[in-house]
């Protein structure tokens, strides 16, 4: 009964009616639409549109894959709303919506939603829960999105399914040996050895092995980005510190565009759950924290193009100018703020290109622990976040196998996980141990490892097909060279009085050696590699770029 009644509260709460009272105090927010019996309100993938909430008539929202497969998902009523994410972030539907008979809406663009969020926090709370739940379930159900045609196992499927996951993208994959459509759309488009996976997005249109910018253009979250755009800010990472800081600028008024290379909330929205993060006293999964963090942002307004990887910083004109990476669009803003991180190390390996994302992980979400059932995995790195994914995946592998450099984890891990590591009966810390070689082959993956006990001096091979790497990470800060920002001996940013030499204006705490030019997070120097502490500079950087605009004008 409990179950039960928790389905009726999600139901109620993801498709919730509006009163007559709280229609007419949207009313000033948008404008009336009519559409005939039948009409087409949205089309998945092309519409661009805010909310649309129902006065007269009824509607129906279904989804079409790309392959002719066409079914209701729902159909709304007067006083209830049609509306999800994407809408929210300004990216095209996923979904379509047919009149069923006369029909006529309020309509509300992107800009007057968000106009509408923050004017009446009540309405808001319960538009953006709704929202939420839409997409939890069409993620659940792998509803409208990207279907990815692939044999089981190919090199590139783990990589987009990867990516489409961290940004919390639903998707279907179909394997053309098994799936009829599948195997039409392969016998149409008769894809090359180099054509593999195929993608149908949202629209119809189908692509030959895309990359994720393919994906991006295509699913709304690599919006078109003007050079002719001066922004307030322009911040160049999109992990809790970079999140942050876009969110309290937006919410002060500031023109706000955040660039991503991979997927929002960064390495931290890989952590299997952060049980010492202020507020959350029974802990809560990185990838829920970033994506609470990137609904907010997207109240707020702040652009978010994901992937969009910076490769240059320019500081020799003022605005300061961004060029994309593999691109020569510059993108102009008044200040930046650096929260780039940090690359994940790479331990010397011959062929350890060959097996990434194929036997070898650089995380551990739910997409690589589901792979993991009932095997024995190694995981490589002493530090919080490998303490984090060994506590996950020993819910479902048969065996974690800790490698460690040091003679403990004392130094390296905090003492609550290494208490929960040692209560965890299937995993199996190894001390002064290290991983050799990989062996396996391109056709099948990964398929044996071996180790060396670094006391002993003695190796064994261990038939293991699924390898985890957290040994840390390097600050990524190359790009910067064109830009003349100061780092110290390791690569990261120096800021404030650790800049050295003398200073021509007051520096700021978290600004650079180049002015208008801030850092934050864990590319920083002697910054706090925590959570809440990167969270932290995000909202004291807000302050420090008010300072600076105001002294430039």
């Amino acid at each position: 009964m409990a179950i039960y009644d928790t389905y009726k509260t999600r139901t109620a709460q993801a498709l919730p009616k509006l009163t007559p009272a709280e229609i007419k105090r949207i009313h000033r927010f948008g404008n009336l639409v009519c559409f005939r019996e039948g009409e087409q309100l949205v089309e998945a993938g092309r519409s661009s549109f805010g909310i649309y909430v129902l006065l007269k008539g009824r509607v129906r929202v279904s989804r079409y894959d790309g392959l002719g497969n066409s079914s209701v998902i729902t159909e709304h009523d007067v006083g209830e709303f049609i509306g999800e994410i994407s809408q929210l972030a300004g990216a095209p539907p996923l979904v379509n919506v047919h009149a069923l008979g006369d029909v006529e809406v309020l309509a509300l663009s992107t800009e007057e939603l968000r106009a509408l969020l923050i004017s009446d926090a009540e309405l808001g709370e319960r538009i953006v829960r709704a929202f939420i739940l839409r997409r939890v379930e069409q993620l659940d159900n792998k509803d409208g999105g990207v279907v990815l045609v692939a044999p089981p196992g190919h090199a590139r499927l783990h990589a987009l399914q990867g990516w489409l996951s961290s940004n919390g993208l639903p998707h279907r994959v179909l394997d053309p040996q098994c799936d009829e459509q599948a195997r039409a759309l392969v016998e149409h488009y008769q894809p090359g050895p180099q054509d593999w996976p195929l993608a149908v997005c949202p629209d119809g249109g189908v692509k030959k092995n895309p990359t994720t910018v393919d994906l991006g253009r295509c699913l709304g979250t690599l919006p078109p980005l003007s050079p002719d755009v001066v922004w307030d800010v322009i911040v160049v990472g999109a992990g809790p510190a970079g999140l942050a800081a876009a969110v309290y600028a937006a919410s002060e008024g500031l023109s706000v565009l955040a660039l991503e290379t991979r997927a929002y909330g960064g390495q931290a929205a890989a952590s299997a759950r952060i049980e010492n993060y202020l507020g959350f006293p029974t802990g809560i999964s990185g990838g829920a924290l970033a994506g609470r963090a990137f609904v907010q942002s997207q109240k707020f307004g702040v652009k978010l193009a994901i992937p969009a990887p910076a490769g240059r910083l320019l500081c020799d004109t003022y605005p300061l100018q961004v060029e994309m990476c593999g691109s020569l669009t510059l993108l102009q803003a008044r200040s930046v703020v650096l929260s780039c991180g940090a690359r994940y190390r790479r331990p010397s390996l011959a062929n350890l290109k060959l097996f990434e994302g194929r036997g070898v992980y650089y995380w551990a979400s739910p997409l690589e622990a589901g792979m993991c059932s009932s095997e024995e995995v190694i995981l490589v790195g002493g530090g919080n976040s490998a303490g984090q994914a060994a506590v996950y995946l020993s819910s479902h592998a048969a065996k974690v196998h800790i490698l460690v450099r040091k003679n403990s984890l004392a130094s390296t891990m905090s003492s609550y996980l290494i208490e929960r590591i040692a209560a965890t009966p299937n995993i199996e810390l190894h001390v002064e141990s290290e991983i050799v070689a990989l062996e396996g082959n391109e056709e099948d993956g990964l398929r044996r490892v071996r180790v060396r006990d670094n006391r002993s001096r003695l190796e064994k091979d261990h038939d293991i097909c699924r390898v985890f790497l957290f040994i840390g990470a390097d600050p990524n800060t190359g790009w910067l060279g064109d830009c003349g920002v100061q780092v110290d001996d390791k690569g990261f940013i120096l800021t404030g009085s650790d800049v050295p030499g003398e200073h021509s204006h007051e520096r700021a705490h978290l600004e650079t050696s180049v002015p208008g030019v801030f850092a934050i997070g864990d590319v920083r120097a002697r910054s706090t590699k925590r959570v809440a502490a990167a969270v932290g500079e995000g909202a004291a950087v807000v302050s420090q770029i008010h300072g600076f605009l105001a002294h430039r004008s």
